[in-house]
């Protein structure tokens, strides 16, 4: 491979495999939670524990909370950890704790102990996301930060979807199956979690500890923390509410899965353009564009138009989404501190989860308040708030955080 070629990669030379792996890791332990928890135990507690239906529901949608709990509680913490003691260290006991809380589950035949299990799994969960994003991050060319790390998220996020349908659909067949299938796949976790670099290459321990890195990251992350809250916010707004309006739009169900499969097609084959955009120095306007986009379809949906006008707006919906999620990575791996990364994309995530769970709450609620347009005229003004915030606050997130060198640093700088 000639030097040229290798310039134009966009993965660092001898990155690759430690990508890979981590990306590996990350859906063989998402494949598991996702399964184990939204579709396996609510079908399986019953059995199980042999409770009667209304406590074994009670019990799964806890140990749901539970694990979901301990996990963003965690993030933040994970990421300091990962700074601290190093990115193989922290994910390896990660892994290793995710494959004992699961052996705990699996021999479970009490109600506490599914619940201390589940919250064991999501401590050792919550550095996977933080470990992968600043990993990527760190490995990836300047000039392609927003389309790797997209690229590598997106990657993961089918596998989410296979759990979910592989253990729900496994509910009846015996423990032994469910539990050495999931046992299995975190265990080759834990294998994979070996590959991983020792630390990052921007992580340089003896700083870690520094008041003056705390402060940089902390200025660093001040606009992002509500951007990310707002953003998650939005967009979570109709999750669990779109099968269930489809005929009060108009729609039947397969009608509903063409516009979802349309909004995502969009999505994924315009995302190598919108990503090159982001990537050129453009991510905060990648992100103001793709919720102006947002907005405008969101808007155009609440006014109940005609059914087949709902098909262009799920287009500029896709066209949205393919603005926003590389405009987004680019614009926190520009903007977080190399050396500060792990602590700070923890933090950030914690944030997202809140707003991942909060949501469905808000769809529903408008919904209750305002019937079928409700989550879609909400979503559109919070979209509208994310669009005049980022030109409203552009020199905020447009300056750069500079990292201020060490005093070695400082006189060996020429």
């Amino acid at each position: 491979m000639t030097a040229e070629l290798r310039q134009r990669l966009p993965l660092l030379p001898g990155t690759l495999r430690q990508v890979a792996a981590g990306a590996l890791l990350l859906a063989c332990a998402e494949f598991v939670r996702s399964g184990m928890y939204g579709a396996y135990l609510p079908q399986a507690t019953e059995k199980l524990l042999h409770l009667p239906k209304a406590d074994a529901v009670v019990m799964a949608s806890t140990a749901y909370t539970a694990h979901f709990i301990a996990d963003t509680a965690l993030r933040g913490p994970a990421g300091v950890a990962l700074l601290r003691f190093g990115l193989r260290p922290v994910v390896l006991l990660g892994a290793v704790l995710s494959l004992l809380a699961l052996f705990v589950l699996s021999v479970a035949q009490s109600g506490w102990l599914l619940l201390l299990a589940a919250a064991l799994h999501g401590i050792g969960f919550s550095p996977m996301w933080p470990a992968l994003m600043s990993l990527t991050a760190d490995a990836a060319r300047s000039s392609h930060q927003g389309r790797v790390l997209t690229a590598v998220t997106m990657s993961v996020m089918p596998i989410i979807g296979v759990g979910f349908l592989t253990l729900g659909a496994l509910a009846d067949s015996p423990r032994s199956l469910v539990f050495g299938l999931c046992l299995s796949l975190l265990g080759a976790g834990v294998a994979l979690a070996l590959l991983l670099p020792p630390r990052l290459r921007a992580q340089t321990a003896p700083e870690t500890g520094k008041p003056a890195g705390v402060k940089l990251a902390l200025r660093a992350l001040a606009p992002l923390i509500p951007a990310a809250f707002l953003q998650t916010l939005t967009m979570t707004l109709l999750g669990p509410l779109l099968f269930m309006l489809y005929e009060a739009m108009g729609l039947t169900y397969w009608g509903m899965v063409a516009l979802l499969g349309l909004g995502g097609a969009v999505a994924f084959s315009t995302m190598p353009l919108t990503g090159k955009f982001a990537d050129g120095g453009q991510a905060r306007w990648s992100v103001t564009l793709g919720f102006a986009l947002l907005a405008l379809s969101l808007g155009g949906i609440a006014t109940t138009p005609p059914t087949w006008a709902l098909y262009p707006l799920a287009a500029l919906l896709g066209l949205g989404y393919a603005f926003i999620a590389p405009g987004w990575a680019a614009l926190v791996a520009q903007r977080l501190p190399e050396s500060q990364r792990p602590a700070a994309w923890g933090t950030l995530m914690t944030v997202e989860n809140i707003g991942n769970a909060l949501g469905p709450l808000l769809g529903a609620f408008a919904y209750r308040t305002l019937g079928v347009p409700g989550p879609f005229l909400v979503g559109a003004v919070l979209s509208l708030v994310a669009t005049l915030g980022y030109v409203l606050l552009r020199r905020v997130f447009d300056a750069p955080v500079q990292e201020t060198p060490s005093p070695e640093q400082a006189v060996n700088t020429p």
